[in-house]
C-alpha cells in the first residue's frame, strides 16, 4: 500500500468532492473526515448536501452529523477534534474533505487562537483598509469586500504574527471547472435542494430549534429562514441561496488559492473515473 498519506481534497462547492473522496477511500482503505462547516452539525442535511448513509459504502467516516444544532462549535473546537483524529489514526490512510478553508488551514497548520489585543477598524471604510494593507503588500490578494480578512490581516502585522505553517504532510487535492459549469451546477443542486424538501427541513430545525447560530449563517437556512419569516418569497429566497453559493463558491477559490499549495483537477463530469485516474496517478508518483 505504501506510505500512510492524508488526502485533503478541496474545491467550492457542487464540483465532485464527495463523490472522490469514497473513491479514494477505497483505493486507499482510508477514512475519510469532514471539512465542511455546516456538515459537522446533525439534521442539517438536505441544505448542506450531506454524504447519505448508503453513499458511504461501508467508509468509516468521522465529523459527520456531530454535533446537535444548538451548539456553537468553533474553528478552535474543529482544530482540537481534527488533529485528535490525526493522532489516533496515524497508521491509516485519511481522506479529509470539504469547502471550509478556514477549518481546514486551523485544522493542519501551526494556526493559533491566543487572545489578540486586536484593533478596532469600525471607522474605516474597506478601501481604507485594502489600502493599509497594500501598504504591507502590494500584491496582496484579499478582496476588498472581505472586511473579516482585511482586519484579520492588518491585526496579525500589527502583532507580528507570522503565516501558518503546515504541520503534517499533505497531498492538496483541489477539483475545479469553469465558471459557467459551476454556477449552473449550484443552481441545479439549489432546485434540486428544494425539490428533496429543503423549506420542510428547515421549517422543522426552525421550530425546534429556533434561530440558533448555525441557521443564521448557513447559506439554504438562513435564506428559508426570511421567507418563514415573511420577509422574503419562496422565489426571493431560492434565487438569494443561488446567488449566495455562487459568491461563497468564488471566495472559496481565493482562500485555497492563497491558502494552500494544491494540485488542482478539471473535473470531467461526463465520466468522473476519468478525473479519479489522474488524481490517482498524481498520489502514486
Amino acid at each position: 500500500m505504501g506510505e500512510v498519506m492524508i488526502i485533503c481534497v478541496v474545491g467550492p462547492t457542487g464540483v465532485g468532492k464527495t463523490k472522490l473522496s469514497i473513491l479514494l477511500a477505497h483505493k486507499y482503505h482510508g477514512i475519510v473526515v469532514n471539512a465542511d462547516a455546516c456538515q459537522i452539525y446533525q439534521e442539517l442535511n438536505i441544505g448542506t448536501a450531506k454524504i447519505k448513509e448508503e453513499e458511504k459504502e461501508g467508509i468509516e467516516h468521522f465529523l459527520f452529523d456531530y454535533q446537535s444544532p444548538t451548539v456553537d462549535y468553533s474553528v478552535s473546537d474543529y482544530q482540537k477534534d481534527l488533529r485528535g483524529i490525526l493522532d489516533k489514526y496515524h497508521d491509516r490512510n485519511i481522506i479529509l474533505v470539504g469547502g471550509s478553508g478556514m477549518y481546514i488551514t486551523a485544522g493542519l497548520y501551526d494556526y493559533n487562537f491566543s487572545p489578540l489585543d486586536i484593533q478596532d477598524y469600525s471607522n474605516y471604510s474597506n478601501e481604507e483598509l485594502l489600502q493599509m494593507c497594500q501598504k504591507y503588500d502590494p500584491n496582496i490578494k484579499i478582496h476588498v469586500n472581505n472586511r473579516r480578512r482585511l482586519e484579520n490581516y492588518l491585526n496579525r502585522i500589527d502583532k507580528n504574527i507570522p503565516e501558518p505553517k503546515l504541520l503534517y504532510d499533505v497531498k492538496f487535492i483541489g477539483l475545479s471547472t469553469s465558471r459557467d459549469v459551476l454556477y449552473q451546477r449550484i443552481n441545479d443542486r439549489v432546485d434540486e435542494m428544494i425539490q428533496e424538501g429543503l423549506v420542510k427541513e428547515v421549517e422543522d430545525l426552525y421550530h425546534k430549534y429556533g434561530n440558533v447560530p448555525i441557521l443564521k449563517r448557513a447559506i439554504g437556512y438562513k435564506e428559508i429562514i426570511a421567507y418563514l419569516e415573511h420577509k422574503i418569497t419562496l422565489d426571493e429566497a431560492i434565487m438569494l441561496i443561488k446567488k449566495n453559493s455562487r459568491h461563497y463558491a468564488k471566495r472559496q477559490y481565493t482562500w485555497f488559492n492563497n491558502k494552500m499549495d494544491i494540485k488542482w483537477f478539471m473535473v470531467n463530469f461526463d465520466n468522473f473515473n476519468d478525473t479519479f485516474k489522474e488524481v490517482v496517478e498524481y498520489l502514486n508518483k
